[in-house]
């Protein structure tokens, strides 16, 4: 029950529809397109459009995106939107020039954007309305502004530096030199047209005319090695979900180049350690886990289509049983430094529509304003994916022609005997395998409420140290310290999650959304 003395979020509950985003605007048009007749791949469309203004350092349509679709009574269907590096990329010769690793900002972070290719093939596949409807609401607010919200000042004010830095950021992103505040108008007019292009000509509005030439001159004027050859050639695909059993339920994620295989195996680990523990113990559980996992998905994960991913290794019983031997309540594993930043920026949201489809649906610029590099001509700011290749000869993700990088980007659902029960997911980057484990350990182990589970204090280990939101007392610090975990305080929240919770034997939805984020479940 929701503790209604103290602060806090109670879910919303409805037998109709359900959706639940990361941001005001967009789950209002969630509930605008539901209420209108469109279906759930209308609405996810719709909403991420609008996130595309209104979470400008989030994601765009300069991102990629991933999807897990299940249509009522029908086998999931998992898409993956991420883009290709471009054909002309050479990491021999990027070693040669004294390269170690593709900076944030440069124009090799730049795989093309998959994003709009993969809306457009939801629509044409799925969708039900126009898709001039569908973008309506997001051209609305690039052209006539979008009021910051608080969630999103913050962010803005956390990267002012960056966008200072950015000779093509500047002018847009700041406000006579200063970050966007809560209340302020945000506009991108350019981008406004670009929307109405899309909206208009589908994918080609995007990969091909004016938006895609602007885009290609303007990377190569920095060095890139961009064709639109390359832009023409983003094809989004559809490809087998991959699944295991956890305390009963099949968690379905996509597979590779996509991180969703190490939430697997984090479950499965978490699933060798049944019974009683105090918080501290989960905590513990959670970070070793991780490192196991995470240590994985560094050396293996990569395009599946230019690399052999052991998804049978990775999914055994035997790999989790193995793994969890190697773990020690009493004491915590070292874990390797990394040279990545820890949390990068998504959104995420899902929605379940009248008739029972249910869409779990992620689109990303990867850091926080991406790549900071923006076309003022298009009004679109390009992601940063690539810097998920790595430059070591021979590696699974060495970076190559035409290659998908490692992402960490991953829907998320829950079915049980053979009917969807959830589509969810979890925000942050690095965080996202991790906070799905943890959110359905929550809800599916430790019997919380969805929106308990994701009101709860966040731990995270990786690279070093162990993590710890404010909402941790000093005592589990205390104890974590003791176990030998090098225990530091978060300067800011664990991502963002949502969940639609489909409960059967009621015939009702259950939306929650995370405190973390501006946004709301909504539904009737």
């Amino acid at each position: 029950m929701t503790p209604f003395q103290n602060p806090g979020r109670s879910a919303v509950y409805g037998d109709t529809h359900m959706a639940a985003t990361s941001h005001p605007a967009s789950s209002a048009v969630t509930y605008l397109i539901l209420e209108g007749g469109g279906n759930a791949v209308d609405a996810a469309i719709a909403a991420s459009a609008v996130l595309c203004v209104a979470e400008p350092h989030m994601t765009g349509v300069g991102g990629d995106c991933f999807v897990l679709y299940a249509p009522a009574g029908e086998p999931i269907v998992a898409l993956n939107g991420s883009g290709r590096a471009p054909g002309g990329v050479d990491a021999g010769r990027l070693r040669d020039s004294g390269f170690s690793q593709i900076t944030e900002d440069s124009p090799y972070a730049v795989t093309i954007p998959g994003a709009v290719d993969a809306w457009c093939r939801l629509h044409s596949d799925f969708g039900s309305m126009p898709l001039e409807q569908l973008l309506a609401p997001a051209i609305s607010l690039a052209e006539h502004g979008c009021v910051v919200a608080p969630r999103v000042a913050f962010d803005w004010q956390t990267h002012r530096d960056k966008l200072a830095n950015s000779a093509s950021m500047r002018n847009h992103f700041l406000k006579n030199g200063s970050p966007y505040t809560v209340g302020d108008c945000f506009l991108n007019p350019a981008l406004g047209m670009t929307l109405r292009r899309i909206a208009a000509e589908g994918r080609d509005g995007f990969y091909s005319g004016e938006v895609a030439e602007n885009l290609v001159d303007y990377l190569n004027g920095i060095d890139g090695v961009h064709t639109l050859d390359d832009f023409a050639g983003q094809i989004c695909e559809y490809v087998d979900p991959i699944s295991t059993d956890f305390q009963g339920h099949d968690i379905f994620e996509c597979p590779p180049n996509g991180q969703g295989v190490i939430a697997l195996l984090i479950l499965n680990i978490l699933d060798q350690f049944r019974g009683n523990y105090s918080e501290a113990d989960n905590v513990h559980l959670l970070a070793e886990a991780t490192k196991l996992a995470y240590a994985q998905r560094d050396a293996f994960i990569a395009d599946s289509a230019m690399a052999d991913v052991s998804m049978e290794r990775l999914l055994s019983r035997d790999t989790a049983k193995s793994m969890a031997a190697k773990i020690s309540m009493d004491q915590a594993r070292p874990d390797a430094p990394f040279a990545e930043v820890e949390h990068k920026d998504t959104v995420y949201l899902c929605v379940v529509d009248k008739d029972g489809n249910a869409i779990s649906f992620i689109n990303s610029l990867f850091n926080a304003f991406g790549s900071t590099l923006f076309d003022a001509r298009s009004g679109v700011l390009l992601h940063n994916r690539g810097t998920g290749f790595n430059l070591q000869e021979g590696h699974p993700n060495e970076l190559a022609p035409y290659k998908r990088p490692l992402h960490t980007i991953i829907p998320g659902m829950v079915m049980k005997d053979g009917d969807v029960v959830a589509p969810f997911g979890v925000m942050g980057g690095q965080y996202q395998a991790t906070g799905h484990a943890n959110f359905l350990s929550r809800v599916l182990a430790q019997g919380m409420t969805v929106q308990e589970a994701l009101d709860q204090p966040r731990s995270f280990a990786y690279g070093g140290p162990l993590v710890l939101e404010a909402g941790y007392d000093e005592a589990i610090a205390d104890d974590l310290r003791d176990r030998g975990h090098p225990v530091q305080r978060s300067s800011g929240p664990h991502g963002g999650g949502q969940v639609v919770w489909i409960d059967r034997q009621r015939g009702i939805l259950v939306g929650a959304s995370d405190p973390r984020k501006d946004g709301f479940a909504i539904g009737r």
